[in-house]
């Protein structure tokens, strides 16, 4: 026990100093050669800086479930938000520093990328964040959230306890559930889900939740289409398959959008915005080799927020 624990603070030590070089050596790359505009410059250290940070999720998060939400004239109160944020930021915060640890168990640091480096050289500044969000959320849960919503959010807690439980335990899920069920695929239906929860529980009873449901499959696509495509950029072999299945998916999203009927026009809209999400995700696809990673997989969040211009007033169809 003393011997593993001498190991794991060593590799800390190690992959501090591995992580300040590599993070330092991939900003001063992106200011002297790929971002020679000052103005541009100081944009790419916010976005470099919003992806390493993990706000990058909870952003996304939000905006697609006010959107999910507008499209069926659903109100989500501030609290149902900061608690959204708060949970989605959590998490992956969480996620970030256990793939760095089981890396540095492992002695596998090639697998970690900028976002794990930076994550474990301010661990403490994180875990304790994380506290204080983690102990919020539970607050507003408890005292804000109503019974039933509670009983149906469990089952979203239950789903990511589990997605948790397999892909950082030691006894991995067995082969045939993963390969029915990728990692990229459960991220990208949890993820889904839990943004279009609010809405669900808080729609009108007579009112259809086909509109949300469909919504809801279309950005849990998007969200492992996402996925994938980080998992490949950073995967010595390319898929082949990502820019096939992303063209698919945007040439289905539009045709759904037209051929709605005109009372769930701001569905379409919805649609159509997943489908430009998804058309910006190919571009970065087609030029990945030009940008440098970090940046690259911020962008690749960044293009998530085009349903944000639905927030926009008069934007979205009534």
């Amino acid at each position: 026990m003393g011997s593993g624990v001498l190991v794991l603070r060593n590799a800390g030590s190690k992959i501090g100093i591995v992580a300040s070089s590599l993070v330092t050596s991939q900003l001063a790359c992106q200011s002297d050669t790929a971002y020679r505009s000052t103005a541009w410059g100081h944009a790419s250290q916010v976005l470099t800086f919003w992806h390493l940070a993990s706000m990058d999720a909870p952003t996304v998060a939000v905006v697609w479930a006010l959107a999910i939400a507008r499209s069926v004239q659903v109100h989500l109160q501030p609290w149902i938000i900061f608690l959204l944020a708060g949970g989605t930021w959590t998490v992956y915060v969480l996620d970030r520093l256990l793939d760095a640890r089981q890396a540095i168990r492992a002695n596998a640091l090639a697998v970690l990328r900028e976002r794990h480096y930076f994550h474990w050289r301010h661990r403490r500044t994180f875990l304790a964040l994380a506290a204080c969000t983690a102990a919020g959320a539970a607050a507003l849960i408890v005292i804000l959230m109503p019974v039933a919503a509670q009983q149906h959010n469990s089952l979203i807690a239950i789903a990511a306890l589990a997605y948790f439980s397999g892909v950082h335990a030691p006894t991995r899920l067995p082969r045939w559930l993963r390969q029915v069920c990728s990692k990229e695929m459960l991220v990208g239906i949890l993820f889904a889900v839990g943004c279009a929860a609010p809405t669900l529980t808080r729609l009108h009873p007579a009112a259809s939740p086909w509109p949300i449901v469909l919504s809801l499959a279309f950005f849990a696509v998007l969200a492992w289409l996402n996925c994938a495509a980080i998992s490949s950029w950073e995967s010595p072999r390319t898929s082949r398959t990502i820019p096939a299945a992303i063209i698919g998916f945007a040439v289905a999203g539009l045709a759904i959008a037209i051929c709605l009927p005109p009372p769930l026009a701001p569905t379409s809209a919805l649609l159509s915005s997943a489908a430009l999400s998804a058309i910006l995700l190919l571009a970065l696809h087609q030029f990945r080799h030009r940008l440098a990673p970090v940046t690259l997989r911020a962008l690749a969040d960044l293009v998530l927020l085009v349903p944000a211009l639905l927030l926009i007033p008069g934007v979205l169809p009534r």
